[in-house]
């Protein structure tokens, strides 16, 4: 019964909208609307959506196809991916960008409605799967992923996050169908529910994670990144839309590309651009944003993003949520490899950058780059007052979290930070000697 609830959820979700319209079809033949849905929230998908549509990229390299035709382009913002899919499999969205999960519905939907999608670039991921978190309120007892059994957690069914939630459950040894009570509800809904009590704990991606414990409503639980698994967001196309109109399909993604070394060469900036945008402190941007940040933005379609998206099925096949999915058949990097030319190879080559602990002081627009976390505090203890936010990487999984947010570990000399406290009791445990301690006694320990 729970399977057929989750399947019936999804497929309101994912039921045609009709209140939307125009796609690239649209117009009088010289006029052509591109209809790009985007999540402007979700800030892995900014080099796509938010930061593309700020910089106005996509519109200037439409303007210089030079094809005698007018094109006007109609952003639609989605808190998820799945009516993005129902609007694409409708004919009303052209290109749309969704994180690993909904990609693969996007896909499955795709082929069964006889409207095929294609993945056809990538914006932000995470080796390690460090995009997703699953946090409590900052008074809870739970202290560890086993601590749920029997709790209620909400998450966004289909979503990046719920793969997490899933995949980590089954570590912790816990049924994720019958060892907790799972809630099915949007971000917003979700974080409503954990400050009010009716959810034990939260399971969620980009940037809502972050977003909840800078503001003080949120602790972690469990970092993404102890699976060890890639997580990433991409952006899919309509095969119809892709073949009748390549030509815009590059231009969308030379744009992205523009986008995304915007994002890379002016991290704070663009940090700042999309705050303005959303709403979002900039700070919270700039943690999984950032330089160093939990995302690293490249349109590339990296061979280890395609190895775990097929891992990806099996936890949607089992939740009755798709059947198989041909991964190979639905990733399209053919156009992408045409927008970027010999850069494409370079690209596909890049490797993340290397964790680092930095500070963003008042008024600056850069940040101060500091050689270990023990080096930060030092520094943070000295200029207190003039701290805009400090980043300091997960010692044992290289996650950036808020310095004064992370759960601190004193080892002699060295002090370590760690993103929940289930990885800093796992290093205490076997280091004799070392011991967790407050935030306040760390940045005493560092003066």
């Amino acid at each position: 019964m729970k399977h057929k609830a989750i399947a019936a959820s999804l497929a309101l979700l994912l039921a045609p909208l009709t209140a939307c319209g125009g796609s690239a079809q649209a117009g009088d033949g010289s006029t052509v609307t591109v209809t790009v849905g985007y999540q402007s929230k979700t800030i892995n998908t900014v080099t796509a959506g938010t930061l593309l549509r700020s910089l106005g990229s996509f519109e200037k390299q439409l303007n210089s196809l030079g094809d005698g035709k007018t094109y006007k382009v109609d952003w639609q913002d989605y808190a998820t991916g799945a009516p993005i899919t129902a609007q694409m499999t409708a004919g009303k969205i052209d290109i749309g960008s969704m994180g690993d999960f909904p990609l693969l519905i996007n896909a499955a939907r795709g082929k069964q409605l006889g409207k095929p999608t294609h993945l056809v670039s990538v914006t932000g991921y995470n080796l390690r799967g460090g995009l997703n978190t699953i946090v409590t309120a900052p008074d809870s007892k739970l202290a560890s992923l086993t601590d749920l059994k029997g709790k209620k957690v909400s998450t966004s069914i289909g979503s990046a996050a719920d793969g997490t939630l899933v995949r980590a459950l089954q570590r912790a040894g816990i049924d994720p169908d019958k060892g907790i009570e799972k809630l099915n509800q949007q971000p917003a809904v979700g974080a409503s529910a954990l400050s009010a009590g009716s959810a034990d704990a939260l399971s969620q991606f980009v940037a809502w994670p972050g977003l909840l414990a800078y503001q003080g409503k949120a602790k972690a639980l469990y970092d993404g990144a102890q699976l060890n698994l890639p997580t990433f967001h991409g952006v899919t196309a309509r095969e119809d839309f892709a073949k009748e109109r390549p030509a815009v399909l590059e231009a969308f993604l030379k744009a992205q590309a523009e986008a995304t070394d915007y994002l890379n060469d002016h991290p704070v900036a663009a940090a700042e651009k999309v705050a303005d945008a959303t709403g979002l402190p900039a700070e919270v941007v700039y943690l999984y944003n950032g330089a160093h940040g939990i995302s690293t933005f490249d349109p590339a379609i990296k061979p280890q993003l395609i190895s775990a998206l097929k891992e990806d099925v099996s936890v949607l096949k089992s939740a009755k949520l798709t059947g198989d999915v041909d991964v190979d058949a639905f990733v399209d990097d053919q156009y992408v490899k045409k927008a970027l030319g010999a850069e494409y190879a370079k690209r596909l080559a890049t490797a993340p950058p290397a964790s680092a602990s930095e500070v963003w002081p008042k008024g600056a627009e850069k940040t101060l780059g500091f050689k270990s976390p023990s080096q930060l505090l030092a520094y943070v203890s000295q200029h207190q007052a003039g701290i805009r936010a400090a980043y300091v990487p997960d010692a044992t999984t290289g996650t950036l979290w808020f310095a004064d947010k992370a759960i601190w570990v004193t080892d002699g000399k060295e002090l370590l930070p760690f993103v929940a406290p289930a990885t800093a009791r796992a290093y205490v445990g076997e280091h004799d000697g070392a011991r967790v301690v407050s935030y306040a006694a760390a940045l005493e320990q560092a003066s």
